[in-house]
């Protein structure tokens, strides 16, 4: 699937169609994987089903007193989740001319009005236009994206220009764009990533996700690698045996799990794997989603990493049920020991 409308804010462009077979997933595997899901919850929940009937009569009618307040709790919810996701379509808008300004400055398209000034470049940056690898950098700042990048991606990624997301609603969830300049590896200028979900609240189900079926230039697969092996000695042919098998890439997000045809083939082991595949590309999705697109400036400069430090630091002082009382104490023995020592020392909260 090509584009080649250098504008990668067109509608057209997010909402073309995808190839039948990228989906991968007929609506009956789908649903056998889903109800694999499905059928483990309900057999949790299954456990605790009795609980009700050894209550008194007195608290059975507490709890179904309760079960009313629930009720009207849900609909609350609902209505909560509704609002929520009209309130996230309208900011949504609002970020569109503040992400195409962005877009423009990376990619050399508008120069920003310090820049122009001749006394603030050497000579060496009046050739260079925008701001070189940007989303590449961005993406190797995340512990979750840098884990799924190999040196041999970091080419192709270069020629990102741009990634974009917004909601699908037949089904639910969302669609991640990447766009791309020309390169040498692959003819797509737009790859897409759908994850389909069956509840679009908190806590959704995954049902499926259909990616872009990468058009691949003779030799520059990314998610391949070509091996050849010398013929065993005796052996009548003397050419090199040549094997082609998988290996990790970044590219490899927009495959979709592959689920047996035949159920006899569809045992835990399998549905576990399926499952642990989603659940990864869920993960990625929502970090793209969630993270980069919106702070990717400040994954490009790294100090989303600190601000993650930060909290995840918070998190564990919590956890922990410690916090500033601790550093106090922890300065006070740092005083008292310099003291002891006949050292001079500042405070640590003078900066």
């Amino acid at each position: 699937m090509s584009n080649t409308d250098d504008d990668p804010y067109k509608p057209s462009d997010i909402d073309i169609s995808l190839p039948a077979a990228a989906a991968a997933l007929s609506v009956e595997d789908r649903t056998d994987l889903v109800n694999a899901l499905k059928n483990k919850l309900q057999s949790l929940a299954g456990a605790h089903a009795d609980i009700f009937e050894t209550l008194s009569p007195e608290v059975k009618k507490r709890v179904e007193f309760l079960r009313k307040i629930q009720s009207e709790h849900d609909k609350l919810e609902g209505e909560y989740f509704e609002e929520r996701k009209a309130l996230e379509a309208k900011y949504q808008k609002l970020y569109e001319p503040l992400y195409m300004q962005r877009y423009e400055i990376v990619n050399g398209v508008k120069e920003v009005e310090a820049a122009k000034n001749e006394s603030l470049m050497g000579p060496e940056d009046k050739e260079e236009k925008g701001v070189p690898n940007f989303w590449l950098t961005a993406l190797k700042t995340n512990g979750v994206l840098a884990d799924e990048i190999t040196e041999r991606d970091e080419e192709a990624l270069k020629f990102l220009k741009d990634i974009k997301w917004h909601r699908v609603s037949d089904p639910e969830g969302f669609k991640l764009a990447f766009y791309f300049d020309s390169n040498p590896y692959f003819k797509n200028s737009l790859l897409t990533k759908t994850f389909c979900v069956i509840d679009n609240d908190d806590d959704p189900i995954l049902d499926k996700t259909i990616g872009t079926e990468i058009e691949w230039f003779p030799g520059k697969c990314l998610t391949k690698k070509v091996l050849k092996k010398k013929p065993k000695k005796g052996s009548k042919n003397s050419k090199p045996i040549t094997k082609v098998e998988d290996c990790p890439s970044f590219f490899t997000f927009f495959n979709s799990p592959q689920v047996p045809e035949d159920d006899d083939e569809l045992d835990d082991n399998t549905v576990e794997e399926i499952e642990d595949c989603m659940e990864k590309d869920y993960n990625i999705g929502t970090t793209l989603r969630d993270k980069i697109i919106p702070h990717a400036v400040s994954w490009f400069t790294g100090e989303a990493v600190q601000d993650e430090e930060l909290d995840s630091r918070d998190d564990e002082d919590e956890e922990d049920g410690t916090g500033d009382e601790d550093d106090e104490d922890d300065e006070d023995e740092t005083l008292e020991d310099c003291k002891n020592s006949g050292k001079k020392v500042q405070s640590s909260m003078q900066i």
